[in-house]
């Protein structure tokens, strides 16, 4: 299975406020391709010579419920300094989570959201995680801070049909919480 960007739902789209469902363990072949196929779409969309040849968009993270699939599915891989963070996450669930907001200084964009949308986006922190990751085969509990806990949240927002432009305030989109972490 190849994702290509026509296979990506838009915003437009009532799919995309869709609940995704848990999946069964141990994953089924079909899921276990789906998932091979989204985190390796998230990685050749980083990959500057890939992407130019098969026209993706770059990203960090992709959510089964982005191709039309209402399945607690998630795939990111975030560059880090030494590598990169990467999971591919069967039914995965925030167990904790900072007080201390974060929020990304450029602010989010989305493979579904084509349009921009102005306005501080506030996540938590620092979260915790766990779930089925199939690139170790096991289920893990992540604990993720800065980019990747903002990468995360992203992502397993897309499970409940919430959208990263939901999380910005309507009346004052750029109102300030001084305690916030900024990223970037």
């Amino acid at each position: 299975m190849k994702i290509t960007n026509d296979r990506i739902i838009l915003d437009s789209d009532p799919r995309i406020r869709s609940k995704s469902e848990p999946v069964a363990l141990p994953l089924s072949k079909e899921d276990e391709e789906l998932l091979r196929a989204m985190i390796t779409y998230v990685r050749d969309s980083q990959d500057d010579e890939i992407a130019e040849r098969e026209g993706l968009r770059p990203a960090v993270g992709i959510a089964a419920i982005q191709l039309g699939i209402p399945k607690q599915l998630i795939a990111v891989s975030v560059p880090t300094e030494d590598g990169s963070d990467e999971f591919a996450l069967a039914n995965p669930k925030i167990v904790s989570e900072s007080v201390q907001n974060a929020y990304l200084a450029q602010g989010e964009g989305c493979l579904s959201v084509l349009e921009e949308h102005e306005g501080l986006v506030y996540r938590h922190a620092r979260i915790t995680v766990k779930g089925y990751d199939l690139l170790r085969g096991e289920n893990v509990r992540i604990r993720a801070t800065g980019y990747t806990a903002i990468c995360l949240q992203h992502e397993i927002d897309h499970l409940f049909g919430t959208l990263f432009y939901d999380h910005i305030h309507t009346e004052d989109p750029w109102r300030e919480d001084p305690e916030a972490m900024v990223i970037g």
